[in-house]
């Protein structure tokens, strides 16, 4: 029997709280580690952080077998309350290197199974009905985290860089913050969250026949060697991009970046940038919904990559901020319209049923396309230079928009959801 308490009360927070780790790990620990002097080479090293996301499919059978899907998210938001607090008092220590990588890695494991049991409660907390209407406002929360990390917890740390001129004392106190957000959201979902009657551990013998069905299920399905080398590419030049936008700014000119302080990186990505994003989500969505995937997946993967001439532009002339924020902010509208499409195709390609299943496959295979390339990143950028580099990316988004041509878009796959 289903909760008649309103979803209202806990969708918000379940999903805020899905958000938040996520950007920390690995987007606002990119400027924690340049503002503490790492090197363009360790910081693409660390898109290692992805693979507690590309190995959550393995583990996520636990989550069904062991205790209740509410008991995973109040024990996961505990734990995780715990990992930001010592991680904020490991940055001031000699030993902050290996301790905030460890403590990292931890982070995104447990945020990767609160992933789990979340997405699985969503659907058992509520009725068909409930999570059609629910699921813009689990998009739009989500959301809201990325800004809150990517945005509010920068800005915040570069107040504090101008404050004190402690660069470690600044990220210990930000830090504290998503310590403090967690032990609140721990507490609330303990008092707020239903016990949805369907929200029960299940037998572990059908459990793992199950999942050993999916795996074969999807591993079998028509075209799914295109499908996965689409998968793997689709986001190439962005997986090399995304680990160095953020260094490009903070550089120096004498390194060929543009100089911004802390507090400029937080306005121009987690802001501007994060707005049009999600502006680019909501109007890709409607796009798809009016006129079908097939027809938009040509031209939202243009608009996904081709933007990424504005980081050429960039290098090569050093604008006014004002006008990189311009920029910043178009280039996330246009990855907003591309990643609904890639997103579409992945709950596209998850069939009955296995459908979670499925798409944390799709989902672990698309990290797997983030990860390598964003090891390399690093290294690449010191040995081309910015500009040189950025061509590169351009380059690298050509292999996954020509395997379009070659997906299974017909048929299930290309009508509307």
């Amino acid at each position: 029997m289903r909760s008649s308490r309103l979803p209202w009360l806990y969708i918000p927070s379940l999903y805020f709280a899905e958000g938040l780790p996520y950007i920390i790990v690995n987007t606002v620990s990119v400027i924690l580690y340049k503002r503490m002097g790492m090197s363009n080479e360790f910081i693409g090293l660390t898109s290692i952080l992805y693979l507690p996301w590309i190995l959550k499919m393995f583990w996520s059978p636990l989550v069904d077998i062991k205790k209740t899907r509410r008991y995973w998210i109040i024990a996961t938001q505990f734990i995780m309350a715990g990992l930001f607090a010592v991680l904020a008092l490991s940055i001031p220590t000699p030993f902050f290197i290996p301790l905030t990588l460890t403590l990292f890695i931890m982070i995104a494991f447990i945020s990767a199974t609160q992933d789990i049991a979340v997405d699985g409660y969503y659907m058992l907390a509520l009725d068909r009905n409930q999570q059609a209407f629910y699921i813009g406002v689990r998009s739009l929360f989500y959301r809201l985290a990325l800004l809150c990390g990517q945005g509010l917890l920068v800005v915040c740390a570069g107040s504090l860089e101008e404050k004190t001129g402690a660069i470690p004392l600044s990220w210990m106190l930000t830090m504290f913050i998503p310590a403090v957000v967690f032990s609140a959201a721990c507490l609330f979902h303990l008092q707020c969250l239903p016990r949805p009657g369907e929200d029960r551990s299940a037998e572990t013998a059908m459990r793992r026949r199950d999942f050993t069905a999916a795996f074969k299920s999807y591993f079998t399905q028509s075209g799914i060697a295109r499908i996965v080398l689409f998968i793997l590419f689709y986001r190439l030049g962005e997986a090399m991009l995304v680990k160095m936008a953020s260094p490009f700014l903070l550089d120096g000119a004498a390194e060929g970046g543009l100089g911004f302080d802390t507090k400029a990186v937080g306005y121009a990505y987690g802001t501007a940038g994060m707005l049009s994003l999600t502006v680019g989500g909501l109007a890709g969505g409607w796009l798809i919904a009016r006129f079908g995937l097939k027809r938009c997946m040509w031209p939202m993967a243009i608009m996904l990559n081709a933007p990424d001439l504005v980081y050429i532009y960039m290098s090569a002339v050093s604008p006014e901020a004002w006008l990189v924020y311009v920029l910043v902010a178009c280039e996330q509208f246009g990855y907003g319209l591309g990643f609904t499409a890639f997103s579409v195709y992945l709950m596209y390609i998850a069939r009955a049923p296995y459908k979670t299943t499925h798409f944390a496959i799709s989902t672990g295979l698309m990290a797997l396309g983030m990860m390598i390339p964003g090891m390399l990143s690093g290294y690449l950028q010191q040995w081309l230079g910015y500009t040189a580099f950025f061509v590169l990316v351009l380059g690298l988004t050509v292999p996954g928009m020509l395997m379009i041509f070659f997906l299974p878009l017909g048929g299930e796959n290309g009508r509307q959801p």
